[in-house]
């Protein structure tokens, strides 16, 4: 994740921290970011601790006290709920070439640092726990996403409906959407795609989905979907663009590496699916 994010820095120093610094780290991260602007009492209250072991935790972060975290929680908030409109401008300025020649050697230093530093700060085990649910045949895959993002999940969705069944989209449709998510029990997987300016839904169709059982996946940037509070395994992307506009390429990335270890733990029962899948299409001419 991005460097300054504050959930990233709290989880990378996780192991440095004492037994008491950890109970208010991960009081902190379990309501990741409103929990940071309540009071030092309140979230020690919360972690169990003393208010003390709290402003240690801070000073061990970096920071002055406890008024200087929030600052920078703020402030991170603001850079987070930034609308293309907000980064206009500031993409404007920073684009000193505006020559084709230029904005291709742009793109080319932004979307290949993206993409490498993202898949450099995925963690392993959170890519083995994605990829295990999403290959567990036992288990109902829905996937959802965005006003852009529901691009990417469609593209995933569609990569796993060749190699098992049981994957589907959820409908946009009010009543058929309300009937799919009715039906959500311990067998289902909710993969949700989330980026900033988050969509309140998201939100809901993931506690929804915990608190029926079933297991949530959140790809999502790096300043972290509220959805992600609810989920088992949440897949971070940087979005580094050269436009206003965040990019999916490196999101694009993950969820191929995501593809082909679906396929890795598939293995036969995946190739004899797409077999399946495409003689079924060329019976009825869709190939």
């Amino acid at each position: 994740m991005a460097p300054g994010t504050l959930a990233d820095d709290i989880r990378l120093r996780l192991g440095d921290l004492s037994p008491a610094e950890r109970k208010v780290a991960r009081a902190l991260l379990a309501a990741y970011p409103s929990s940071g602007f309540e009071t030092v009492a309140t979230l020690a209250e919360r972690a169990a601790v003393s208010a003390p072991t709290v402003l240690r935790f801070v000073s061990r972060l970096g920071y002055q006290g406890f008024p200087d975290f929030q600052a920078a929680l703020r402030a991170e908030l603001e850079e987070r709920n930034a609308s293309p409109l907000s980064l206009y401008e500031a993409v404007e300025e920073n684009a000193s070439d505006g020559s084709p020649a230029g904005l291709m050697t742009r793109s080319g230093r932004l979307f290949t640092g993206a993409v490498a530093q993202t898949l450099a700060e995925t963690p392993a085990a959170d890519l083995e726990s994605a990829i295990a649910l999403l290959a567990d045949p036992k288990k109902r895959v829905t996937l959802v996403g965005g006003r852009f993002t529901h691009l990417i999940a469609q593209y995933l969705g569609l990569h796993l409906m060749q190699l098992r069944d049981d994957v589907r989209f959820l409908p946009e449709r009010d009543v058929e959407r309300t009937a799919a998510l009715a039906q959500l029990t311990r067998r289902d997987v909710v993969v949700v795609f989330d980026y900033r300016r988050y969509e309140h839904d998201k939100l809901a169709i993931a506690q929804l989905t915990k608190d029926n059982g079933g297991k949530v996946v959140v790809f999502t940037d790096t300043w972290l979907s509220p959805a992600g509070a609810h989920a088992h395994v949440v897949l971070p992307s940087r979005v580094t663009a050269p436009s206003p506009y965040d990019s999916l390429v490196p999101t694009l990335a993950v969820v191929e590496t995501v593809v082909a270890g679906v396929i890795t733990a598939l293995g036969d029962d995946g190739l004899r699916h797409m077999r399946h899948s495409e003689s079924t299409a060329a019976r009825v001419g869709l190939v």
